[in-house]
């Protein structure tokens, strides 16, 4: 038995977010969404994606029970009732597919996740629903996500000892430190919400933070570091200064200084010392951002908007980022001034233009990247990214 979770036509809508990766492989809590899924169902996992994505992440090696839309986050109710289906049957809430009974070999079309086929028994969901369409929805719902998840993970077990040269505002209950996690003279603040510290991690003298916050496994806060949830940190991360409501997907640096607001960052990224992000227009009005699939500026719909950077983005020092600024796969921003609002992937440059960022400097750059992590760069990960900057040239 097994799950496999469909981008469902949504792949174009959550770029740059997704150019390296399938919709449930997003973080908007502790845990990717295909992780969730994994572990409350204890099924493994597989993904329905884009054909160039198939290999790094394949279809399940087990026959699929059940088909689910990739962009859903994994509530025990919705996975309970997904568990119920049988083939021939659609979850369906609001007109719109949730999940599919799967049946042989067969799969949903691309149309039956916004229309249920009418030969299909429909199954009403009236539970909540939290999913992730739009980039902007990881941070928006990423207190729901640590929330769920910080009850999965911790329930029925004991935390590792908090030191006593820490101060605890709230309720000490709603913190919780993995095996090898260390936090001293530091003010964690629970009453809006828990504050999980992953597996090794480090939150060095001085920090603030305010729940729901969850720091991943060997992820360090450096000195000082104020952080306002929701905030999801994934693994590897290296964070200093200010942040507030943002998802930092893992491997990825804001290790000094600077703002960064209502913002995703996906892998591998790096912000230099005092880059800045504006998360709010003079005007007080609702953020535009770059969309893929319009190719062209789409209103988001909300007041509070940062930065979207796609994996192995990068920014110089004191760089300042306007609202809504969506940055794709390996772009290197730096110098003075605002650079455009949209800034293609492997762009070289900032607010006085940019340059092509040749593919093999890129490699070269993220291979030695990914090494200071101990992570070898695969034969996968290569094709991976040439494939996206073949894609961004022929724009």
């Amino acid at each position: 038995m097994s799950i496999i979770l469909s981008d469902a036509g949504l792949h174009g809508h959550l770029q740059p977010l997704t150019s390296t990766r399938p919709v449930g492989q997003l973080r908007p809590g502790i845990l990717r969404i295909a992780e969730g899924w994994y572990v409350r169902s204890g099924l493994g996992v597989g993904y329905r994606t884009e054909a160039y994505l198939a290999s790094s992440f394949p279809l399940p090696t087990e026959q699929a029970n059940f088909e689910v839309d990739g962009s859903l986050f994994p509530t025990d109710e919705l996975v309970a009732a997904v568990m119920d289906l049988r083939p021939g049957q659609v979850l369906v809430q609001g007109g719109r597919s949730l999940a599919f009974g799967a049946e042989g070999r067969g799969h949903p079309a691309l149309s039956d996740w916004s229309a249920p086929p009418s030969y299909l028994a429909q199954v009403e969901f009236t539970g909540d629903v939290i999913s992730f369409t739009r980039p902007w929805h990881l941070f928006q719902q990423c207190g729901q996500a640590i929330a769920h998840d910080f009850k999965l993970l911790t329930e029925g077990r004991r935390t590792e000892r908090l030191s006593a040269y820490n101060t605890v505002i709230g309720d000490t209950e709603l913190i919780f430190l993995e095996q090898g996690a260390v936090v001293e003279a530091s003010i964690l603040n629970t009453k809006s919400g828990p504050i999980y510290i992953g597996k090794d991690a480090e939150v060095m003298e001085g920090c603030m933070l305010r729940g729901p916050v969850a720091v991943g496994d060997h992820t360090q806060l450096k000195m000082g570091a104020k952080v306002y949830g929701p905030t999801t940190f994934g693994p590897e991360c290296r964070v200093g200064g200010e942040v507030t409501n943002s998802v930092i997907t893992g491997f990825s640096n804001k290790g000094h200084d600077g703002f960064l607001g209502n913002s995703v960052l996906g892998e591998w990224c790096n912000l230099g010392a005092d880059t800045n992000t504006s998360n709010l227009k003079n005007t007080y009005g609702n953020v535009q951002v770059y969309s893929a699939v319009k190719k062209g500026m789409v209103d988001t719909g909300v007041q509070f908007c940062g930065l979207l950077m796609g994996d192995h983005g990068k920014s110089g020092i004191n760089t300042m980022f306007n609202t809504g600024t969506v940055v794709g796969v390996a772009a290197n921003v730096f110098g003075g001034g605002f650079p455009p609002k949209h800034i293609p992937g492997f762009a070289w440059g900032g607010a006085d233009g940019f340059e092509i960022y040749d593919i093999e400097r890129a490699l070269r750059t993220a291979q030695r990247v990914m090494e200071r992590r101990q992570i070898p760069m695969t034969v996968l990960d290569e094709a991976l990214l040439r494939h996206v900057f073949a894609v961004e040239q022929r724009k």
